[in-house]
């Protein structure tokens, strides 16, 4: 019998038992909050789609799905990654799952079942409401349980529903082997796990035999090669992995060190001419690669680097110091080595063990790989992620009391999944159903602060941030104390009940210290507040059924499927996005939330329209039209000209993690000039904002990462060439010759005005009709300006002449801001930053192709317009033929467009370009500088950082992540 037949045979009759034993009284009386009584399907409008995915390096299929069921709000992206990750059944047998009905049919049934069957429903009627909120709220996008539910529940396959798991391993042999082998169970179902090896003794030991311990470092060499080897296996999605070592363990120095010390060997051998790009042919000969490594400090280590004293290691078997070291300089070593290789993180010991709601039990020793998971060894945790845009009202209020009733509903139908679920090991099965931990969390954070006008680093921010996760946990306890009320407390609590109770009332006076910013974070602290009273009291009284609740994962599947903007706690990941089109192709588009910030901020729909255009060729906000400086901080992101500096992060999971039973799952970025004494003083704060754990990644520290199609270039051109038999050449002068414009040309007046500042422009043309020469008259004759005009007129004039493009010159002054800017009266032109991005951006729409200013990204009215209704800037043939006969006279000039009255749209969008696949390489293009990230192992797309993992916007593969 292997383990987890084991384990699933032991569970029913434990989880029943408690069921029945423990109950206090009668069960949930549940009311109808998100749906109407009609069932939620007949509610929405259904479309089919044909979902085809391909690797967009090879071009080859890799998926392929037609008349897929899908609501037609569902976006291509969401229903990509949904049909191909978590639809079940063999592609093309009857019994495979054909549209989104049968998915939360299949999941939402069996949650439904088990409630019943475990008397967590008053009666029939509440157990329907049950199934219809939920359905709900899992149709309309408002959250999602983690991956394996959706792989697992209600299918033939063991009923695994935890995303998350701890182990253990002691000082033997026959644990470290067991080590390896339940590791490889977890990761043959897709999942991750995390452990420390403190118990280890070190390689400066002796073994009872006399001779010397290899040490936990040798033993993480056969862990890796295992984790490697599996995870190439085409599991799900790929494993993950954690490894913890005690800051005071003997091999500490060793731990730091050995990634640092294999990616000098990748560097090596880079150089030698091995493929060591991230899923290259030679990669797999580098050890520890596989995991995430991280350092538990503890407070008493902290405080001697504070004050630069002297730290002692310890012995395993005995605890007696056997090495002394100097503490600064191996906070150095772990800041060098994070330096050089991201690894290893860190993770706060003492603070981590405060807040444990179970020490009776033993201490939390580990985390899960992505550190947001935090509780007793051989445990596991499933997660579910509310999407916190969905409540935002249309008033730009967040409804805090839908937002109570989700969180309690969604709880319920987590701790209903511990009865059913089954478990890769006996003891991990029987430790979750003793504690049954939760971990609910949420996503579009960033999303959410930009769409109400808060700075993701502001103190309104993060306050916002705290009453929203404070609020959240508060009423998961509320509701696990009701439910204990119902089937009972988790039984490990009354040995852990003052413990328990403890942690309570510190997140309480956490959210007491909370001081609110402005009205809409006061409203969600009232409710907050209001939600610890109940905990307090529900739980003195019953109890609780479950030992944590609250984490923040990085959501990046299940992000995919609500459709969210931002994963997790991160902020925007950039402010133009990629977006797949039904039936195929794909745009370029700025961000929703955008526009829903600035009219919150007051900008009126000309600005906003123009801030949106300029947003959508440049990628960020600085300098745009109109857009006030104290305004940018809105519309920083994590990556790009205004990206969130370091300390911005640290201090939003401050403001988080008081209110979390566990931790947050993220990394620190910084930039490729960043100093190790950045590093060390990022984690140092770390520690005095109270955070319970930290990683950070340096921009390019890393060797196996995809170069942007720029640098292979650049380095194919610079390569040295084999030299040549010397010939003698005749010098040949090269000089741009002028092309004078004829006597008689025709020519084009046009008055304008910009911010009250009138003026006129006269352009000349040559017979082919391309521009010659261009006078500007503003102000009164005489005077400086105008003599200035001339003079710039003249010298334009003159480049144009010599060849200079006109497109450079578009290129050179538009954006240029000074004053007068503001309002034109031309109605293809909004807004001008200055007379002279008026001016170029006017010579544009004149005299240039639509494919070259579309390359700009300089439209007419009619085309954005056209563009908004059609998805295409461009005109169908009939109606390309009537704009050209009404718009231009057998002269050539134009008419007057100042009459046509054209209704603008707020929204910007374009075709994307044609070597972007992904939102990264769209901020590449954009850009011209690179996302450190890996190519996706499925279908070659580059993925971007979602938490302290990666995720796929084409696919939905993760590194990792929920």
């Amino acid at each position: 019998m292997t383990e987890t037949t084991r384990a699933a045979n032991g569970r029913g009759d434990t989880a029943k038992s408690t069921a029945k034993n423990g109950r206090k009284s009668a069960g949930l009386v549940l009311e109808r909050v998100f749906s109407s009584g009609v069932h939620p399907y007949d509610e929405v409008t259904w479309e089919r789609r044909d979902v085809v995915q391909t690797n967009w390096k090879t071009g080859e299929t890799v998926f392929e799905q037609h008349g897929v069921e899908f609501p037609d709000f569902w976006s291509v992206n969401a229903s990509t990654i949904v049909t191909t990750k978590y639809f079940r059944g063999a592609l093309g047998s009857p019994v495979r799952e054909q549209g989104l009905k049968q998915l939360i049919d299949r999941v939402v049934h069996t949650y439904r079942k088990a409630g019943e069957d475990y008397g967590y429903f008053a009666d029939a009627a509440s157990a329907e409401v049950f199934e219809h909120e939920l359905t709900w709220l899992l149709l309309h996008q408002h959250f999602s349980f983690n991956s394996p539910v959706w792989f697992n529940v209600g299918t033939q396959s063991p009923q695994q529903v935890s995303a998350c798991f701890i182990l253990s391993v002691d000082d033997s042999m026959d644990s470290i082997l067991n080590w390896y082998r339940e590791e490889g169970f977890i990761f043959k179902g897709g999942s991750g796990a995390g452990l420390n090896l403190s118990r280890i003794r070190s390689s400066k030991e002796l073994l009872t035999s006399g001779g010397t311990a290899s040490g936990p470092v040798s033993f993480m060499r056969g862990a890796d090669a295992s984790a490697g080897t599996i995870k190439s296996g085409g599991a799900t999605r790929r494993a993950a992995k954690m490894v913890v070592l005690d800051v005071d363990h003997p091999d500490i120095e060793e731990f730091v060190e050995t990634k640092a010390r294999e990616e000098d060997k990748i560097r090596a051998l880079r150089d030698a001419g091995f493929d060591m790009d991230l899923g290259g042919k030679d990669i797999t000969s580098v050890q520890y690669q596989n995991a995430n490594n991280s350092v538990r400090v503890n407070d008493e280590f902290m405080r001697a680097v504070e004050q630069g004293t002297d730290f002692g290691l310890r012995s395993r078997t005995t605890g007696e110091v056997i090495e002394t070291v100097d503490a600064r300089d191996l906070w150095s070593k772990i800041a060098l080595a994070a330096w050089q290789c991201a690894d290893p993180g860190i993770q706060y010991d003492d603070t981590i063990n405060d807040w444990h709601t179970n020490p009776e039990s033993g201490r939390i020793n580990a985390s899960n790989p992505c550190s947001e998971y935090m509780s007793l060894d051989n445990s596991s945790c499933n997660l579910a992620s509310l999407n916190l845009l969905k409540f935002l009202r249309d008033d730009d209020t967040f409804d805090a009391e839908r937002f109570e009733k989700a969180v309690e509903l969604i709880i319920t139908a987590m701790d209903i999944s511990i009865c059913f679920a089954d478990f890769p090991t006996e003891s991990i099965g029987r430790t979750t159903r003793d504690y049954r931990q939760l971990g609910i969390g949420y996503a579009n954070l960033g999303a959410l602060l930009m769409a109400t006008g808060h700075g993701y680093d502001s103190d309104g921010g993060r306050a916002l941030a705290g009453a929203i996760t404070s609020l959240m946990t508060g009423v998961s306890y509320r509701r696990s104390a009701e439910l204990a009320g119902i089937v009972g407390p988790y039984a490990g609590f009354a040995r852990n009940a003052d413990a328990h109770r403890r942690v309570m009332r510190k997140h309480q006076a956490a959210d007491d210290s909370l001081r609110d910013v402005d009205a809409m974070g006061s409203s969600i602290h009232a409710r907050a507040t209001k939600a610890w009273d109940g905990v307090i009291k529900t739980g003195e009284a019953n109890g609780f059924r479950n030992a944590q609740a609250s984490v923040l994962a990085p959501t990046g599947t299940i992000g995919f499927m609500m459709d969210c903007d931002t994963t997790g706690i991160e902020p925007d990941f950039s402010l133009v996005k990629f977006k797949k089109l039904v039936g195929g192709g794909s745009m370029q588009i700025v961000n929703q939330t955008i526009p829903r910030a600035l009219a919150k901020l007051g900008y009126a729909d000309e600005t906003v329209e123009a801030i949106v255009e300029y947003i959508a060729e440049n990628g960020h906000v600085v300098d745009a039209p109109g857009l006030k400086p104290e305004h940018y901080e809105v519309f920083d992101t994590a990556m790009g000209r205004r990206a969130i500096k370091p300390m911005g992060h640290v201090r939003m999971m401050a403001a988080a993690q008081p209110f979390l039973s566990g931790a947050i799952s993220k990394t620190v970025n910084l930039p490729e000039t960043a100093t190790v004494e950045e590093i060390a003083d990022v984690y140092l704060q770390g520690w005095k904002y109270g955070l319970k754990a930290l990683a950070v990644y340096r921009d390019n520290c890393k060797v196996g990462q995809p170069l942007s199609d720029g640098k292979a270039e650049k380095k194919t051109e610079d390569a040295p060439v084999a030299a040549a038999e010397p010939t003698v050449v005749e010098k040949v002068v090269y000089k741009p010759q002028r092309k004078r414009m004829p006597k008689s040309r025709s020519s084009l007046t046009r008055s304008f005005s910009v911010g009250g500042a009138e003026g006129y422009m006269t352009s000349g043309a040559y017979e082919d009709g391309g521009l010659g020469e261009v006078f500007l008259k503003l102000g009164k004759q005489g005077s400086t300006l105008a003599g200035v005009m001339d003079a710039f007129s003249i010298a334009v004039s003159i480049g144009l002449q010599y060849g200079v493009p006109l497109e450079t010159f578009v290129q050179k002054f538009t954006n240029l801001k000074f004053e007068p800017a503001g309002l034109t009266d031309d109605s293809d032109i909004r807004m001008a930053q200055s007379i002279m991005d008026y001016i170029f951006r006017r010579l544009a729409l004149e005299y240039l192709t639509f494919d070259d200013r579309a390359e700009l990204g300089i439209y007419t009215a009619t085309e954005r317009a056209r563009q908004v209704e059609t998805g295409s800037y461009l005109p169908e043939p009939e109606e390309e033929q009537i704009e050209s006969e009404s718009l231009k006279s057998d002269a050539g000039d134009t008419v007057d467009t100042d009459a046509v009255e054209v209704e603008v749209p707020v929204a910007s969008a374009k075709p994307a370009p044609s070597t972007a696949h992904t939102t990264s390489e769209l901020f590449e293009r954009l850009t011209g500088t690179s996302v450190d990230a890996p190519l996706c192992l499925t279908c070659g797309t580059k993925m971007r950082p979602s938490g302290s993992c990666y995720v796929c916007e084409g696919c939905g593969s993760t590194s990792g992540c929920s």
